[in-house]
């Protein structure tokens, strides 16, 4: 791979490097000039505010928008797509691009992104259908949101805790999508007792973009089947144990032994 070069300019275009024209153009169709302002926005403001490091200016194009737009392929038609910690906007913003059929919710913490996705939003005028709402998932969990079709994350967490944050932002039926690299299928064998407890289906992974780019996006698919109430914070856990219904008999078991 050939040395990183500086990042653009504001204001540079960010071409589509020769050999991902026609990828680029199967997945964004003429909504891909939306998407080389959203690459320049990438390449120079979200390098300036640190979203994005210097070394993957160049390979905005293949790592970051084709890999996430490749995920559309998944989504339903009109469809209500939650991205947890999105960051820079990715997978959510990039799928809003791709997909103006659908309503998007754009989950994050961090003022300084938060700010960069409201910005970005307004320059690429997709203020009717995408929402940035900043706060952790577990805020939302308990409601604020309507019942996601699909949340999407892209490398968040692991499988397990992943599944706890974003589940209960789907409604039984719905799914999440998370986006992950080669440990995929270990994720899901690991996990596997923990997805189910917190009301999902079986993991299934799946690659998406197969014969458009390479490598395929991998993502990990599951199926909300159940509500499976939020489990409480360690902290309220602990509290509950002190003061709750059971805590003087806890405390007399202490005692003998």
């Amino acid at each position: 791979m050939p040395p990183a070069g500086p990042a653009p300019s504001v204001g540079d275009p960010v071409p589509v490097p020769d050999a991902l024209v026609a990828a680029a153009g199967r997945l964004f169709g003429d909504r891909l000039p939306l998407a080389a302002t959203y690459a320049e926005l990438l390449a120079t403001e979200g390098v300036v505010r640190g979203l994005i490091g210097p070394r993957e200016a160049p390979r905005i194009w293949d790592r970051h928008l084709l890999n996430c737009a490749a995920v559309a392929e998944l989504i339903p038609r009109d469809a209500l797509v939650v991205d947890v910690g999105s960051g820079a906007g990715l997978p959510g913003l990039v799928l809003a691009v791709a997909r103006p059929d659908l309503s998007v919710v754009l989950i994050e913490p961090l003022a300084r992104r938060t700010a960069f996705l409201d910005e970005a939003v307004d320059r690429l005028g997709l203020g009717g259908s995408v929402t940035v709402r900043r706060g952790r998932a577990e805020e939302f969990a308990g409601g604020g949101l309507a019942p996601a079709d699909v949340v999407t994350a892209r490398a968040v967490a692991p499988l397990d805790r992943l599944a706890g944050w974003c589940l209960p932002l789907a409604a039984v039926g719905g799914r999440l999508v998370a986006l992950k690299g080669s440990s995929a299928p270990a994720e899901v064998a690991e996990h596997r007792d923990a997805v189910d407890r917190l009301g999902g289906g079986a993991a299934v992974v799946r690659q998406c973009g197969v014969g458009l780019i390479d490598p395929p996006t991998t993502v990990v698919e599951i199926v909300r089947q159940r509500d499976v109430a939020p489990a409480r914070s360690g902290t309220a856990r602990q509290t509950a144990d002190r003061t709750g219904p059971g805590a003087n008999a806890a405390r007399k078991r202490a005692r003998r032994r």
